[in-house]
């Protein structure tokens, strides 16, 4: 694997062997433990579909729901930008814990009830939100990793959200010992230091269909800064290994733990309806 690949998947080094349990055993800080993905699709049929319109319901029940439901940390919207599917939008919210996803669906429906105590007000509502979605959808469970590059908690840009989909190989030559070592290298010397990169959020699978993805998620204001992105990665990488030759070894040992396959897609993000 090249080099240049490297940094997209070095978080993901860090678990070899992936457990739930690992993954939790390594939050010393607040970050949320688990992500909760729902791929939904449009309703291509809705002719009175309106944009704005949308945007004002999702509105009124993360103000009357999610921002007030204690157990969900985050919640966003993304919508198609070059994906495979136009019809394709993400809603991806966060948890603390494994046991607050549980809680936090059972939690909804008191929250939606005190939002609307009048039945009748209440299915008109969820009805009117529902018409906009088709009743296709998948879900997805990622445990987070550490050492993530948080956006601002304060930020109102519609950003980019590139994805890129990568897949463990499983190499029986691996260690973790090397692995975490690979790992802290890279989100130092690489990701932390590409400035046009704005968040960076990587998982792994917890709940699914797939047992050996990995996610990792860049947040970027412009096509034009993923990019520049892009291109910074090989003078980054010189700048941390000047001498090509520990260069491509280290480029070796890291690629050794990843499939040469890997899926990319951008979506943007919607951040008027975040929590």
């Amino acid at each position: 694997m090249k080099t240049k690949q490297s940094c997209y998947t070095a978080i993901a080094s860090a678990l070899l062997v992936f457990s739930m349990t690992w993954a939790v055993a390594q939050n010393t800080n607040a970050r949320p433990e688990f992500l909760s993905v729902t791929t939904m699709h449009w309703n291509m049929e809705n002719e009175s579909f309106d944009m704005e319109e949308w945007k004002k319901v999702e509105k009124e029940y993360l103000e009357k729901v999610t921002k007030k439901n204690e157990y969900v940390m985050s919640a966003s919207f993304y919508l198609h930008f070059f994906t495979e599917d136009n019809s394709e939008l993400m809603y991806v919210q966060s948890y603390p814990n494994w046991e607050a996803m549980g809680k936090a669906a059972a939690r909804n429906e008191e929250l939606a009830k005190a939002a609307w105590p009048n039945d009748k007000e209440r299915m008109a509502f969820f009805k009117k939100r529902e018409a906009y979605y088709s009743h296709d959808h998948s879900d997805e469970i990622y445990a987070t990793l550490p050492n993530a590059k948080p956006l601002p908690a304060n930020n109102t840009e519609d950003l980019l959200l590139y994805v890129r989909r990568s897949h463990f190989a499983f190499p029986e030559n691996g260690t973790q010992e090397e692995f975490n070592t690979l790992h802290a290298q890279d989100v130092e010397k690489i990701i932390n230091k590409n400035e046009y990169i704005k968040g960076y959020y990587p998982a792994v699978h917890a709940w699914g269909s797939d047992r050996t993805e990995v996610v990792e998620a860049f947040f970027v204001t412009s096509l034009a800064d993923l990019d520049l992105m892009l291109k910074k990665l090989p003078k980054l990488y010189e700048e941390a290994w000047p001498d090509k030759a520990e260069r491509e070894a280290w480029g070796k040992k890291m690629g050794k733990y990843f499939t040469p396959v890997h899926g990319d897609s951008i979506y943007t993000l919607v951040a008027e309806l975040s929590k």
